[in-house]
């Protein structure tokens, strides 16, 4: 089948598109609201798009009343966010942290997740997060009739656990398995990693 996007709904567009595009990295983004609360909610339109400077790209809608989202409205206004990424144990909170709560009211209040600091932010991490990074407010811009925000963080600490990470001749490495990040699918999917392999790039 052919699909020709000029001819659907932007709801109908969105749902093909996030089911075609698997499966995609979840940003899991704590900022801080404007009564010092801590808003936690999840972003699969994610990924790096550079790394000089070290930027990722985050596309942040509106809620379903027009209203622009928390995190959108933290960022901008704050500028200090921790974008964690998600394990495959995460799945539960990561999908009840993505309920539409009034501003300033958290969703940690109903979740068992225990912070810590993140020295150097202004913003604690998510504790048994395997991998956290500092990010700040660097650009937006904006596209479509419904503004829809592509913001540009810059990440100026990155925190891997201990037991991830390992050298050698000069570069880190992660264990993507030991992560065992969670991916975004279409609908209410997610899916774990499954099987690794690697094939060596031609030289």
């Amino acid at each position: 089948m052919i699909f020709d996007l000029d001819t659907l709904s932007p709801n109908r567009r969105y749902h093909l598109m996030t089911q075609g595009l698997v499966p995609r990295p979840i940003a899991w983004i704590l900022s801080r609201n404007d009564n010092d609360s801590l808003n936690l909610a999840p972003f699969s339109f994610f990924n790096a798009v550079c790394s000089d400077p070290p930027l990722l790209m985050l596309s942040i809608g509106r809620k379903d009343g027009g209203e622009i989202k928390d995190s959108r409205r933290n960022i901008l206004s704050k500028r200090d966010f921790v974008i964690q990424i998600p394990s495959r144990h995460h799945a539960s909170a990561v999908t009840a942290s993505a309920a539409s709560l009034e501003y300033e009211e958290s969703e940690l209040a109903s979740l068992e997740l225990e912070l810590t600091d993140f020295p150097g932010c202004s913003v604690p991490r998510i504790a048994d997060a395997g991998i956290a990074m500092h990010c700040e407010f660097h650009d937006v811009h904006y596209l479509g009739p419904a503004e829809q925000a592509i913001v540009y963080a810059r990440v100026r600490q990155f925190y891997a656990s201990d037991d991830l990470v390992s050298e050698t001749n000069g570069r880190y490495s992660i264990n993507a398995a030991a992560l065992d990040p969670l991916a975004r699918l279409g609908g209410a999917q997610y899916a774990g990693l499954g099987e690794l392999f690697a094939i060596a790039r031609p030289s």
